[in-house]
Formats: C-alpha cells, structure tokens, sequence
C-alpha cells in the first residue's frame, strides 16, 4: 500500500504530455478530461498516503514534483495557444523555478530545505488548477465561465506572486538563522 501514492503521482507525471499535446492540437474537450484526472490523481495521492500511513520519502519529493510539472505545463501549453495571458505564464514558471533553485541552492550550500508547502502554497495550487480547468472547460466544453476565467486569471496572479514572495521570506529567514549558528 505504501507504494500506491507513489505510483498515483508517477502516472500524473505521465499524464503531462498528453494533456499538453491535446491543449497544442487544439483538442481542448480532451484536455479538459485528462487534466481532471490529473487533478483528481492529486487529490487521491494524498489522501491514500495519509489515511493509510503510506507517506514515504520519495512521495514527499514526487507528489509536489508531480504538481509542478503539470502545473507548469499546462499553463506554458495555453499561453503558447493564446488562452491565457503571457504575463501569467511567466508569474507561474518564474515561481516555480524560483522554488526549485531555492531547493537547489540550499542543497550547494549544505542547507538542505525540508520542502514543507505553506498553506499559501497549497492554496496557490489549487488556484492555478482550478484556472487551468476552467479556462480548458470555456475554451473545450463551450461552458459559460468567461468570467471566473477572467477574474481567476487575476486572481492566479496575485496568488502566485504573494506565493513566490511568501516562499523568499520564509527561505531568507532559514537561511539567515541557520548562517547565524553556523
């Protein structure tokens, strides 16, 4: 059992290219079910990793991994088909490579980050999901949501740079402490 989470979030990473490869050939009715799937996976990893006592080491790595590549993916696949805003993917990506270098740069200076996600970033998750299947069910299922499309669009934004900045202030005050001591 305590592999079933693990190969829960494996099977999400899986899912990325053919969701991306359908947003990309403009099958978006397509994209919109496999992106729920994934998103679903995400929720259904975590919950059979906790009810059944099946976290392990590798899942605390792979489940955010999981989550990022998607995430990631999918928004760089509708900015690069015009279905959302330039700016946002770059908030996104900018975020999340700022999250992994922070990880790496601990790691070089023998600090390593315990990658615990703040509520803020949990929620700043389920923002950007929720977005990328709303704007996947406007654009794919032609459902009248143009409007939480907009204004979770901004919403995403906000989201993602108090996130980002939220990550910095909490990496810059491990990182001052653990120099002090050291």
């Amino acid at each position: 059992m305590k592999r079933v989470p693990n190969i829960i979030s494996l099977a999400r990473i899986l899912m990325v290219p053919v969701v991306v490869w359908l947003v990309v050939i403009g099958e978006l009715r397509g994209a919109f079910w496999v992106f729920v799937a994934a998103g679903i996976s995400d929720a259904v990893d975590g919950f059979i990793a906790k009810r059944f006592d099946a976290v392990t080491e590798v899942g605390t790595y792979l489940d955010p991994v999981a989550d990022k590549v998607l995430l990631v993916s999918i928004f760089v696949a509708l900015g690069a088909t015009g279905l959302v805003p330039p700016w946002l993917v770059i908030l996104v990506v900018s975020r999340d490579a700022l999250i992994f270098g922070g990880v790496l740069f601990s790691f070089a200076l023998s600090m390593p980050l315990r990658a615990h996600p703040s509520i803020l970033g949990k929620v700043n998750t389920g923002a950007q999901m929720g977005l990328a299947a709303v704007v996947l069910a406007v654009h794919g299922m032609a459902w009248p949501l143009d409007a939480l499309s907009n204004l979770g669009t901004f919403a995403v934004g906000a989201l993602t740079a108090v996130s980002g900045g939220h990550y910095i202030w909490r990496w810059s005050r491990i990182a001052f402490l653990e120099g002090a001591r050291g």
